[in-house]
């Protein structure tokens, strides 16, 4: 047996039984490295482009000291871990992660002393933003009727990818989209290019603004008139970086600073369906295209290509971070009315974003349907981040 094996086996016998003390004992922290790419707008696999950028980071500190943890449901914190280090695992975990799946599920104090015992808790820069995100669920009609004007558009055949492409750091979250004209490469049309041309293989009609939320969370659910539900599913984008539009709504007047959450937003555009909505959205020049498939009632996929979990999955820069990575987050001080007050959780870096950017940003997946998007549309939190390490080597000591 190797000795990571039997370290393992000594640690969680110990958790489990009570009968031993583990005493953590000096070694080398995680192991920095590269990063996947990729930017699918809102979630999709991506593919690798550059490596990461380690951010700043601190010595790291103890499990207690992080604030929240005494409220934290260990149990579940335990579950998300063994569930991460058996979907996406890590190298630099692979110790730590193997004595959580081998322990199986522990009741909190045991699950708490465990992942106490496995991992510290590493500072990562200053503070910054967390917002949230979740998988909605929108009426959609295969003929354009009524209100169901916006096409749901497919990949265009044009649109083509640079196999060679690097970042650009004046386009953010640019991956090499374009297309070919005279033999030269340009970039993609912006949205309200796209949307004056004519769709002629519609995936569906939705609603303009149902149309543009999906597009800012990146997949959904649609669903029909006898009740038939499909999943559209992120495919591609234009190219063209990610551009809120809740601040210049704000700077117009059309809504108050601190109403300018998801919900707000979404019926303010409602209210005013039609050009001078139009107008708004097209203040963002990302636009998205998707698939079709059935839906058959799960999480939808992150970039890091397994389902999402609800509340305990987050979307980073992985300019800075891996998939699989395991993070805790505290966030406070929310902007918006309606929010809670703060989020303090073990969560786990599984997808990206086109507004995620920088080493201390973080979207939290809330779920999917009406409640979860109302709830993720009121985070605008200042944000407190640490990356988990392993602890040094343990030994085994006594009864």
């Amino acid at each position: 047996m190797s000795r990571a094996a039997v370290v393992a086996a000594l640690v969680v016998s110990a958790i489990l039984t009570g009968c031993a003390t583990v005493t953590p004992a000096p070694g080398p922290g995680a192991e920095p490295a590269p990063a996947p790419g990729g930017d699918p707008s809102e979630p999709g696999p991506v593919e690798p482009v550059a490596p990461a950028r380690d951010p700043e980071t601190r010595p790291p500190i103890t499990l207690d000291r992080v604030p929240g943890w005494d409220t934290e449901d260990h149990a579940a914190a335990l579950a998300l871990v063994a569930a991460t280090c058996r979907d996406r695992p890590r190298p630099a975990l692979e110790l730590a992660c193997g004595q959580a799946q081998a322990a199986g599920p522990l009741t909190a104090p045991d699950a708490r002393r465990l992942m106490e015992t496995l991992f510290r808790a590493q500072p990562l820069g200053e503070s910054g933003l967390l917002t949230a995100y979740f998988s909605p669920q929108y009426e959609v009609r295969f003929f354009r009727t009524g209100e169901f004007t916006a096409p749901v558009r497919p990949r265009p055949a044009d649109l083509e990818q640079q196999p060679d492409a690097r970042p650009d750091p004046a386009r953010p979250g640019w991956k090499g989209e374009g297309r070919q004209i005279d033999g030269q490469w340009r970039p993609y049309d912006d949205r309200s290019l796209i949307e004056a041309r004519e769709e002629t293989q519609p995936l569906g009609w939705m609603r303009a603004e149902d149309l543009f939320f999906l597009q800012i969370q990146g997949s959904g659910t649609l669903v029909l008139p006898d009740g038939r539900r499909k999943r559209a599913v992120f495919v591609a984008t234009n190219g063209m970086p990610f551009k809120g539009i809740a601040t210049p709504m704000r700077d117009q007047g059309l809504l108050p600073a601190d109403g300018t959450s998801g919900e707000a937003i979404r019926s303010w555009l409602a209210a005013h369906r039609g050009p001078e909505a139009d107008a708004i959205m097209r203040l963002n020049p990302r636009y998205v295209f998707f698939r079709m498939e059935d839906d058959d009632g799960t999480e939808p996929v992150g970039a890091g290509n397994i389902p999402l979990t609800a509340g305990r999955t987050i979307a980073v820069d992985p300019l800075f971070h891996q998939y699989g990575d395991l993070y805790w987050l505290d966030g406070r001080a929310p902007a918006l009315a309606g929010a809670f007050p703060r989020y303090s959780r073990l969560v786990a870096a599984l997808d990206t974003g086109g507004a995620i950017r920088g080493p201390v940003r973080a979207d939290l997946y809330m779920g999917r349907g009406d409640a979860p998007g109302a709830e993720a549309g009121r985070v605008k939190h200042g944000l407190a981040l640490w990356r988990l390490v392993p602890a040094p080597d343990l030994v085994v000591t006594g009864p």
